[in-house]
C-alpha cells in the first residue's frame, strides 16, 4: 500500500476549514444584489411606475 510522503497538518477536513475567497465573493454578490435593488427602488420612486417599467423594457432590448 503506497503511504503519502506528507501528512497533513490540520486534522480538519477540507471541506470544513473556512475559506476567505468564498466568503469575499459571497459578501460581493450581496453587495452587487443590494446596489441593484437600490438602484431599482431609487428608478421606480424617480420616474413612476409606468416610465419605469418602460425604461426596464428598452434597456433590456438594446442589450439583445
Amino acid at each position: 500500500m503506497v503511504q503519502p510522503l506528507l501528512t497533513p497538518k490540520s486534522t480538519m477536513p477540507a471541506s470544513e476549514r473556512p475559506s476567505r475567497v468564498a466568503s469575499v465573493i459571497v459578501a460581493s454578490a450581496a453587495a452587487f444584489v443590494a446596489l441593484l435593488l437600490v438602484g431599482a427602488i431609487g428608478l421606480w420612486a424617480h420616474y413612476g411606475t409606468a416610465v419605469f417599467f418602460e425604461m426596464i423594457k428598452t434597456g433590456i432590448a438594446a442589450c439583445m
